[in-house]
């Protein structure tokens, strides 16, 4: 097996890795796999494949359906945080340039 292929390889484990990861809620497999993708990455930037269109296509398709996924899940974490009162929001600057966050009050409960 030469470079090329065992780069190839390499991505097409860590993209079924990623998905896997993100089917399971697995944020510790996630950041792993993606680790091993930007590996396989760069080592396949440094020595482009020539010949292998058509695997490369496949690898694209398991990455754009990865980030479908990836997508999916963001927007069922910021669902949930609106529900609980919290956001994602970008943080806010005061007059003198300070970064504030803004964290509006939402009660949950009446005692």
């Amino acid at each position: 097996m030469n470079a090329t292929d065992a780069a190839l390889e390499d991505l097409a484990t860590a993209l079924a890795e990623e998905r896997r990861a993100l089917l399971d809620h697995d944020a510790e497999r996630l950041m792993r796999s993606t680790r091993a993708k930007l590996s396989a990455l760069h080592a396949l930037e440094s020595d482009p494949p020539a010949d292998y269109s058509e695997r490369l296509a496949e690898l694209v398709e398991a990455n754009r359906a990865n980030g479908a996924l990836l997508a999916r899940r963001r927007r069922e974490v910021n669902w949930a945080l609106r529900h609980l009162g919290r956001s994602e929001s970008a943080p806010a600057y005061d007059m003198r340039g300070q970064a504030q966050q803004i964290h509006p009050s939402r009660e949950l409960a009446v005692a």
